[in-house]
């Protein structure tokens, strides 16, 4: 589920969403999402003072209370 939401919400904040990349690396007790997006639309996934970047990790905190796993989001 997290990986559905990261990149749902990526392919509506960028102009290419082709260009949306996300692979999912799984432990035992985490999980660490790593997305990739055109250089160009970088700074729309960041955001100022990477506010929209927050904003994602914030919503993984939700998930990651409720299902008890540890998620980080990495951008390239």
């Amino acid at each position: 589920m997290p990986k559905e939401l990261v990149e749902y919400i990526a392919q509506n904040l960028v102009n290419d969403p082709s260009q949306v990349q996300l692979r999912e690396k799984r432990t035992h007790s985490s999980v660490i999402l790593e997305l990739k997006v055109a250089k160009s639309d970088m700074g729309r996934v960041i955001g100022k003072q990477g506010r929209v970047a927050n904003a994602i990790r914030s919503l993984l905190r939700v998930i990651e209370t409720k299902d008890d796993i540890r998620i980080r989001l990495e951008i390239d």
